[in-house]
């Protein structure tokens, strides 16, 4: 039995028996946490070795690893405009169950989050809400139509983490050159979604198994050419460009190529890239039909890579909730997309279990580097820091089972994958939103998600 629980975030927490992790520091080992209003008070190996002094609550971890809280930096949140897959609420819900705190939401709403009261209505839904810290990707062109840029200074100064066109490709050269350059006058990220609009409309990765099935393709070359393309203009720029789940080897390639010439240029890739390839599409299980699509195993095997080295910056979760009727169609017809914060941390987690990398360098992919990434106070243990936590139980076996998501929407391609890795506690500014009741019984269920007061909600701006 789980559940998002209530919690102020008034006087002080303990966190004891638990294993620190701290990318940012490199700590690694058996200790306490203290918290104190809202923020981190202490922390460290030694900390409460004398016991806990008295009026000071306390959270026996029980030996779970205990982290900062994840940071989703691509999420698609459909509200305002597409409330029937998914709303900041219900979207908050699956963050806290995946010890996810902070999440950036792309502009692809309707209405556009293309001026500032678009910004400053998310910023005050998330609030509202009080679960995960919502930011905002503000839309790199005006209505995404990609021919006039937005007005950045504004946007950035109202809060805006970046700019983007979502699943949109900003295609056109001449404005992406623009774009670019404006945008270091504020040093925000531009973010492009690398895919050639003129050589996309297939639904699955070109090859054998595409001609197998009877399904148009898309070839890898598609994201590689548009890559290309950015990064020759990050560098006649200098602007920060950022290309979003990358899924093929040349991509890596192109990245890495770029990054030792000293441009200025980063990447994230999705679960789905480094833990399945197009063989999930199977009998045509439109769940793994995605954009960019599920590529070849050498492919996924070069995105492992990229991971490993660093060429690779950040995992985000590319959270695309869609209703079932958009997905239970023919292939060819079903949407693109699918969920991913719950299962963000355990398929994460497999780059570790699989023994690709150590386990804090696991956790640095979705805590402090995309936090570094897009200049948020967030992902580190640090002093004087606001108190936003995952504790997990790192070798926790499970099974992906979707009708037990918080997620408005189902469609996951990892359904029945057997995983390890439970969030077992998240914690928002000093306040636990969610407890497995199995771990932590006296921890009233609620199934009301929203704060005690306003004032406690999350601002995410």
């Amino acid at each position: 039995m789980t559940g998002v629980v209530r919690d102020k975030a008034k006087g002080r927490t303990a966190y004891t028996n638990v294993f620190l992790l701290d990318p940012a520091s490199g700590l690694h080992e058996s200790g306490a946490l203290l918290t104190q209003d809202g923020v981190i008070a202490a922390f460290g190996p030694g900390l409460f070795n004398d016991g806990v002094p008295e009026g000071i609550r306390i959270l026996d971890g029980g030996g779970a690893c205990l982290c900062p809280g994840l940071v989703d930096m691509r999420v698609q949140l459909r509200e305002p405009g597409f409330e029937h897959q998914e709303t900041i609420v219900t979207a908050g819900q699956s963050a806290a169950v995946g010890g996810v705190t902070s999440m950036v939401c792309l502009p692809n709403t309707d209405p556009v989050i293309d001026d500032v009261a678009g910004v400053e209505f998310i910023a005050r839904r998330a609030r509202k809400a009080g679960l995960a810290k919502v930011f905002v990707y503000a839309a790199l062109t005006k209505q995404l139509k990609g021919e006039e840029i937005t007005e950045f200074g504004l946007l950035h100064d109202a809060g805006a983490k970046g700019f983007t066109d979502g699943a949109l490709t900003l295609a056109n050269a001449r404005v992406m050159r623009q774009a670019l350059s404006y945008a270091t006058f504020c040093d925000s990220l531009i973010i492009q979604h690398p895919e050639v609009p003129e050589l996309a409309g297939g639904v699955m990765n070109a090859g054998e198994l595409a001609t197998r099935l009877g399904l148009s393709g898309v070839s890898p070359m598609v994201e590689v050419i548009q890559a290309e393309r950015d990064v020759r203009l990050a560098e006649m720029t200098g602007g920060r460009l950022h290309l979003a789940h990358i899924s093929c080897a040349e991509t890596v390639a192109v990245i890495r190529r770029a990054k030792a010439r000293k441009i200025r240029v980063s990447c994230d890739t999705a679960p789905l890239y480094f833990a399945l390839n197009e063989n999930a599409v199977g009998d045509y299980r439109t769940f793994a039909k995605l954009n960019p699509p599920l590529r070849s195993e050498a492919d996924r095997e070069a995105i492992v890579e990229g991971l490993k080295d660093g060429t690779i910056d950040a995992v985000a979760s590319d959270h695309c909730p869609q209703d079932q009727d958009s997905k239970r169609l023919p292939f060819a017809a079903a949407a693109f997309g699918a969920v991913g914060l719950e299962t963000l941390l355990p398929i994460t987690l497999e780059l570790h279990h699989n023994g690709h990398m150590t386990l804090l360098d696991a956790i640095d992919l979705v805590t402090r580097k995309p936090a570094d990434l897009l200049g948020l106070n967030a992902g580190r243990l640090k002093i004087g820091a606001p108190a936003d936590l995952a504790l997990f139980v790192a070798g926790a076996p499970g099974k992906v089972d979707p009708d037990t998501f918080h997620s408005k929407s189902k469609n996951s391609p990892f359904d029945g994958r057997l995983i390890q890795g439970r969030v077992a506690c998240t914690v928002i500014d000093g306040r636990r939103i969610y407890a497995d009741q199995n771990r932590f019984p006296d921890m009233a269920e609620t199934t009301d998600p929203r704060p005690v007061s306003n004032a406690e909600g999350s601002d995410g701006l």
